[in-house]
């Protein structure tokens, strides 16, 4: 069932509006992504119409605009990258979650240097991992995983952090033994901890020396050596949050989890409670006490404001890989480690031949876009390839199944 309320219908309320009030402050692609969030499912990108082949009901199903930052255009994309990470998983192997973040100051930093930081925030994340890992009072191997980018929290405000997915264990130095890392446990999070600090103190201030930071509004002051220095001394001292989740249950729990974190986006529809046309709300979750469910009452421009915090740099890769897990040699390592584990390997698929994004939605989700909404019997077909300029009903916001997706 579709939300009563989406992201789109504030952005077309109170966007026009934002634009005008914040025109100096967004920046190019903040500008797309609106626009694409606010026509995603309506007649200016067009669509077609389908009929039900049983009762004969009509509806539009207009294009969606695809973008990564939209939150109606995520379950295709998860649900192809999923089952491109199925053959990776090791049945075997217990599998980890390791969350890495930043202090409330450096975040600051990091939203007027995007790129610069949330790269410097997976290279020294990974790094850590890797070092301590392969350290042999720890656990002695080269390991393999997957980290992904979120640059929220709960109550929307800017708060950068990586998820890692981590294989419980790894390959020997000599590549002829696995090592495993004892049940339940994989790495102290403390020592983690100081080695990510370190580290990413290390290339902040490399990044300084080297006049690649900007700095704007009140961090404008920080571009005084000594001043820069003033402000990073605390974070020198401070304790990095690191933190390992318990194991999952298994390989098999493993797409399901990372499921919930590869696509989402800042806020999902589902969150979303009421509008008015100047306030909005949604419910969020306070972890800093015992997560408990609230209710945060916010203007529309403000909700709009930090929606778009989280719109990432043009190319900016999210989602990335490493140790025998990186791209370049992942098959090749993966092999080592089945072969190592007596483990025997996915079996060879066939291509899949061409198939229409509505086949491929229900293979890969188990969900059909097909069927007749109001019969339940029949099938929805296409009987017009574009919408003609009379077509009835077409509206602001698209009419179609909620699961629709192109």
């Amino acid at each position: 069932m579709r939300p009563a309320l989406e992201v789109a219908d504030i952005f077309r309320q109170s966007g026009p509006q934002y634009r005008q009030t914040h025109a100096g402050e967004l920046s190019r692609v903040q500008r797309r992504v609106m626009s694409a969030i606010e026509l995603c499912r309506t007649a200016a990108l067009g669509g077609h119409v389908e009929q039900c082949d049983a009762c004969g009901h009509q509806r539009i199903a207009y294009d969606s605009c695809r973008n990564r930052h939209c939150p109606k255009c995520q379950s295709l994309a998860r649900a192809h990258w999923l089952e491109r990470r199925h053959a990776e998983l090791l049945p075997s192997v217990e599998y980890f979650h390791v969350v890495f973040t930043v202090p409330e100051p450096i975040a600051a930093l990091a939203y007027q240097n995007k790129r610069l930081l949330y790269d410097i925030l997976f290279r020294t994340s990974a790094e850590t991992l890797r070092t301590i890992a392969a350290d042999p009072k720890h656990l002695g191997a080269d390991i393999g995983f997957i980290t992904i980018l979120h640059t929220w929290g709960q109550n929307l405000l800017h708060h950068p952090h990586v998820h890692c997915v981590v294989p419980g264990g790894g390959i020997a130095p000599d590549g002829e033994r696995w090592i495993a890392c004892r049940p339940g446990f994989f790495l102290p999070v403390r020592v983690l901890s100081r080695l990510f600090r370190r580290l990413f103190l290390e290339q902040l201030r490399r990044a300084f020396d080297t006049g690649s930071l900007r700095f704007h509004g009140q961090l404008e002051p920080l571009r005084d050596p000594r001043a820069f220095a003033a402000w990073l001394a605390p974070a020198a001292q401070a304790e990095w949050v690191v933190y390992a989740k318990p194991p999952f249950g298994g390989a098999e729990h493993v797409l399901d989890y990372l499921g919930r974190y590869t696509h989402r986006v800042a806020i999902s529809n589902n969150r979303l409670l009421a509008c008015d046309g100047h306030t909005m709300q949604f419910r969020w979750k306070d972890y800093r006490h015992a997560s408990r469910q609230r209710t945060m009452t916010l203007t529309a421009d403000e909700f709009i404001r930090r929606f778009l915090l989280h719109v990432l740099p043009d190319g900016f890769k999210r989602i990335r890989s490493y140790g025998w897990l990186a791209n370049c040699h992942r098959a090749q390592r993966l092999a080592t480690c089945r072969r190592l584990l007596d483990v025997e390997p996915p079996p060879m698929e066939s291509p899949v031949p061409p198939e229409d994004y509505r086949d491929r939605y229900q293979r890969l989700t188990g969900r059909s876009l097909r069927d007749c909404p109001v019969c339940g019997r029949g099938h929805m077909v296409r009987i017009e390839g574009a919408l003609p300029d009379d077509a009835p009903g077409i509206l602001p916001r698209a009419p179609p199944d909620p699961t629709h997706v192109h």
